[in-house]
């Protein structure tokens, strides 16, 4: 009577093996993700960390969170402190607490962009630009402003679930008569810029030119003061001596040297 029931061991193995891989007890959990089990409707407080986990699928439920960096890309349409409607491209950059995702799982009803990212970003960017005027917002460094004032916002409200890495406001759009005044405004700035520093440069050569000619002056009457009569006598005669010509010296009322040369005589 045994044997037979030996005779269903084989059996009863491969119907056991075929409930275990239908069911799925075994999960694995992967580096840059946690596990939230669920037994009998309740969820564990505690995550589950990286590596294999085992449970009892009848009463269990083992869901994985991702914990790895993600990126939300949205677009807003806010109004800027003229009352203009700027419209946005913003991204947010963050991750999930992985010591927080049992308490989102448990706590948020929908995806955490839906609930917590989308709502908190498009309050903060609306309440952030209507504090700048749409040239700013348009510019560069408005831009980057407005970027670091967003994060810090979102830092604050979303602190105990969320990490924030970055807030980007990739792209900004305005109505296009807006646009080309402000672009006509910033033309016409660095017009006037670049006028000033030639006024400048101007200036400045004027002032280098004025420098040279006070020193040129300066030394022509250091050289004036310095020639004395005994200084042109010397100069004088240094001139007759390189010439290699007779000369014969005479005083003379105003005391200079005569020059005689010897001329070539004619006879008739």
């Amino acid at each position: 009577m045994e044997n037979k029931y030996w005779v269903f061991l084989p059996a009863i193995l491969i119907v056991a093996f075929v409930i275990i891989l239908v069911l799925n007890p075994i999960r694995i959990i992967d580096d840059g993700e946690v596990g939230i089990k669920k037994t009998l409707g309740n969820f564990n407080d505690q995550e589950i960390g990286t590596g294999i986990t085992v449970f009892m699928p009848i009463i269990s439920t083992v869901y994985t969170i991702n914990t790895k960096i993600q990126t939300m890309e949205e677009k807003v349409s806010v109004p800027s402190k003229e009352g203009l409607m700027v419209d946005l491209d913003i991204s947010i950059i963050y991750r999930i607490r992985p010591d927080k995702a049992s308490e989102i799982m448990q706590t948020v009803s929908d995806s955490v962009e839906e609930t917590l990212l989308i709502p908190y970003a498009r309050n903060g960017i609306r309440d952030i630009v209507s504090g700048y005027e749409a040239k700013s917002v348009y510019s560069e460094e408005g831009r980057n402003e407005i970027a670091s004032k967003l994060k810090l916002y979102l830092l604050d409200k979303l602190r105990d679930r969320l990490v924030i890495e970055d807030a980007l406001l990739r792209d900004v759009a305005l109505p296009e008569r807006v646009r080309n005044s402000i672009e006509d405004k910033i033309d016409a700035e660095q017009q006037s810029q670049k006028k000033e520093f030639e006024l400048i440069s101007a200036q400045k050569d004027a002032e280098i030119d004025i420098a040279r000619a006070k020193g040129i002056a300066e030394s022509n009457k250091i050289i004036a003061n310095s020639i004395s009569e005994e200084y042109l006598k010397w100069k004088f005669i240094e001139s007759l001596a390189v010439a290699g010509a007779d000369v014969i010296y005479v005083p003379t009322e105003a005391n200079l040297p005569i020059l005689e040369a010897t001329r070539p005589i004619f006879r008739e």
